[in-house]
């Protein structure tokens, strides 16, 4: 195998470690941090509480990085998690996994953070709109669902597609384009939110006193401090999710076994400390009760010290970090696609390599046209809510397959073993189905409650199970394929 290719897929080994490192950041940094603090300040009421599950979430991310890590260093090729799984547990598991990211979890986070691109777009310029009978007028009933209207918002849905299409026109065009492009962007949104830190603590005209100062909530025991805690980590970890979208990309990274466990390390550090210094500086020009009635916190930050331009500025900080991270949430989504495709458990011609590009263009295109679809239908977020469990109950399998691929390839030549073996991997374990359970249970007592019509982790695991009448259908005509092989080589 070439440094610069790979020779059994086409293609270009161009990513090198800063631009990894990049990768794992900005597929991270999100809309996320921007929105998720007042949440947190909401179900808790307490600074140092909201600190500590920045901190605990930060700590359990790193721990299922620095597990990944160590199957990364020796399982490096393109389609990471979904390779990881295959090794792990076989095709069929690799499968339902790689099933649930395609037609929810990765194309509805792509969809519902462009959304949120075209959202603050109009801070600058208004989307034009049809009247709202128009726009009600056309309306689809999707089981357990119920109405969507596909006109709804038309004018953002549009600027949204649109963004998906020029985006993964960009990765169309070469994996090094789409990662400088996702370098250039990382770069923009941790100066934009480093630049935010240091006029908060410059210019905030802030207070100690509000690092120590509870809410009146807190204080009157109006808050139910385990439910507070669990919906603070459901929030803090959407802010963090995305930290292994890195290894999807495998086959496209320069020396991946070690670029790779690196990036997952450095960059889970980095955003850990990106995220602690943004929320001390909410908390230092913001006391704990203005966060939690505030409908974007890092505006409201904003505007204490920049005035009537903190609005724009942060419009301008959340549109640069929504392009980027749908940037490379796009770039190496595809790639997780492509690999089913090229063992034949997908469809055939999402497998090939654009031959001038060298770039799963197929897949891009595929990947595009579904999360245009989801756009539409509006139902990104309620299906990535119903999704939020499954993508947990993965991380933990995952992360258990390190203890699996040990005893099943012990002689394997890992360049990393993760650090604090067993009990680094055994914690995230535990603790990503611990997770789990509560939010099933969170689940039925919001139904029994009324709250919710459906039970959103049951319907969940059925779109998920829903994949697989389509894996024994690809795994059919892989039989018919290697049979009519088999006679046509025996002529």
């Amino acid at each position: 195998m070439s440094n610069s290719t790979n020779n059994n897929e086409g293609l270009v080994r161009g990513l090198g470690l800063v631009t990894t490192v990049a990768i794992v950041v900005g597929a991270v940094i999100g809309s996320g941090i921007f929105k998720k603090p007042t949440v947190m300040a909401q179900s808790l009421g307490s600074p140092e509480l909201v600190l500590l599950i920045w901190i605990i979430a930060g700590i359990i991310t790193l721990f299922g990085a620095l597990t990944n890590a160590e199957i990364a260093s020796f399982i490096a090729e393109t389609g990471g998690q979904y390779k990881f799984f295959e090794a792990m547990y076989g095709e069929f598991f690799a499968w339902l996994y790689g099933w649930s990211m395609f037609i929810v979890v990765q194309c509805g986070s792509i969809a519902s953070i462009s959304y949120v691109f075209s959202d603050y777009f109009q801070f600058f310029i208004k989307l034009p709109d049809f009247s709202q009978d128009i726009e009600q007028s056309v309306r689809i009933v999707l089981p357990f669902i119920g109405n969507i209207y596909p006109l709804d918002d038309i004018g953002t849905k549009s600027l949204t597609i649109f963004l998906i299409f020029i985006l993964t026109g960009i990765n169309i065009r070469g994996v090094v384009l789409g990662g400088s492009v996702s370098a250039v962007f990382t770069f923009m949104k941790v100066s934009a939110i480093l630049f935010l830190v240091l006029l908060a603590f410059g210019f905030g005209n802030g207070s100690i006193e509000n690092f120590t100062k509870d809410s009146s909530v807190y204080l009157n025991g109006k808050i139910n401090i385990f439910t507070g805690i669990m919906v603070s980590l459901s929030a803090a970890f959407w802010a963090f999710d995305g930290w292994n979208n890195i290894t999807y990309i495998a086959g496209e990274v320069k020396n991946p076994k070690k670029n790779i466990p690196i990036g997952l390390g450095v960059g889970t550090l980095i955003v850990i400390a990106i995220y602690l210094i943004i929320n001390l500086a909410y908390i230092y020009v913001l006391p704990i009760e203005k966060i939690a009635s505030s409908k974007l916190v890092a505006a409201d930050t904003a505007a204490q010290v920049l005035g009537i331009f903190g609005g724009s500025f942060i419009a301008f900080a959340v549109m640069v970090s929504t392009f980027g991270t749908s940037n490379g949430t796009i770039m190496v989504s595809a790639r997780l696609y492509y690999s089913m495709a090229r063992e034949k458990l997908f469809f055939e011609k999402i497998g090939k390599i654009n031959k001038k590009y060298k770039t799963p263009a197929n897949s891009l295109l595929l990947q595009a046209v579904w999360t245009s679809i989801l756009v539409l239908s509006g139902t990104f977020d309620i299906l990535t809510d119903m999704l939020i469990f499954v993508s947990w109950f993965f991380y933990g399998m995952g992360a258990l397959g390190v203890f699996i691929l040990r005893k099943k390839m012990p002689d394997a030549k890992r360049l990393y073993r993760v650090t604090g073996y067993p009990v680094v991997p055994a914690i995230f374990v535990i603790f990503a189905f611990c997770f789990v359970i509560f939010t099933i249970f969170s689940d039925i007592q919001m139904f029994i409650q009324g709250k919710t019509q459906i039970i959103n982790s049951i319907f969940g695991t059925a779109l998920v199970l829903l994949g697989i009448p389509f894996y024994f259908y690809f795994m059919k005509k892989r039989k018919i394929e290697k049979s009519v092989q088999h006679t046509s080589s025996k002529r």
